[in-house]
């Protein structure tokens, strides 16, 4: 056993079966030997002190994710302080921003816009798993802003579809991921030129757009943004030093 998959087992071992080392594992290891990625086999993921279950089989939460949601949640507790806000996390998935808000920003007030209903009603199960007040969340199901006609937001935060169609990914993403969750046109940009062109309908003034984009579309996305009315851009790299995330002021 080469020593990443013996990481996966002790990994399998700790996080589905509480570290009991007797467990039969047989299943688990043929799924891992067919590719599947080992956060749906586990059924869960840590995400910024949270378990974030995928039983729906979302999007994984990667790492760049958590990376800028840490960010995010520092920059709410110094932007609002005590005061009450309103936040839409669009494109939700597994709901895994939108729940590190909430748990960690009392004064918060969540809502989750998300396409598919399977993943609405595990956002749903991961409030409880994480024991979130149900009364500060609101969940919808459509297509982008659809479910949220005529509302307005203080903050707005997204990890859309933004990988170009034409792109090989790992066969354990291609195969096991959902691909309406990763691929958005040719360029990877028709998701997030949606959202750009609708935000300063959905957003309060002084409001921000949080939105991860694909390396390659980072200055694009930041021109589209501009383009839909924002006032003011900041580019930001990841903990890898790559280009990851557009914030949009909305004045």
């Amino acid at each position: 056993m080469d020593s990443s998959r013996a990481l996966e087992i002790g990994q399998l071992l700790r996080d589905k079966y509480g570290g009991d080392q007797e467990a039969d594992i047989t299943e688990d290891v043929a799924r891992l030997d067919a590719g599947e990625p080992l956060a749906y086999i586990i059924g869960w993921i840590p995400f910024l002190g949270l378990t974030i279950r995928l039983d729906s089989h979302p999007l994984i939460p990667r790492p760049e994710t958590e990376w800028w949601t840490e960010e995010l949640v520092a920059h709410l507790k110094e932007k609002f302080r005590d005061t009450s806000f309103t936040l839409l996390d669009l494109c939700a998935g597994s709901g895994a921003i939108g729940l590190s808000v909430l748990k960690h920003l009392p004064n918060a007030r969540v809502s989750f816009g998300e396409l598919v209903p399977e993943h609405a009603a595990l956002i749903e199960a991961n409030l409880a798993e994480n024991s979130i007040d149900r009364s500060r969340a609101d969940i919808r199901i459509g297509d982008l802003f659809a479910p949220f006609e005529n509302e307005k937001f203080s903050m707005i935060v997204s990890n859309p579809p933004y990988v170009p169609s034409g792109r090989t990914l790992e066969k354990s993403v291609t195969f096991y991921e959902p691909a309406s969750a990763l691929y958005a046109g040719t360029d990877g940009l028709e998701i997030i030129e949606r959202i750009a062109k609708e935000v300063s309908s959905h957003i309060l003034p002084a409001g921000e757009l949080w939105i991860e984009a694909d390396i390659a579309n980072v200055a694009q996305t930041g021109i589209s943004l501009k383009e839909g009315g924002a006032t003011r851009l900041d580019l930001r790299n990841d903990q890898y030093g790559r280009p990851r995330l557009v914030v949009g002021y909305y004045e």
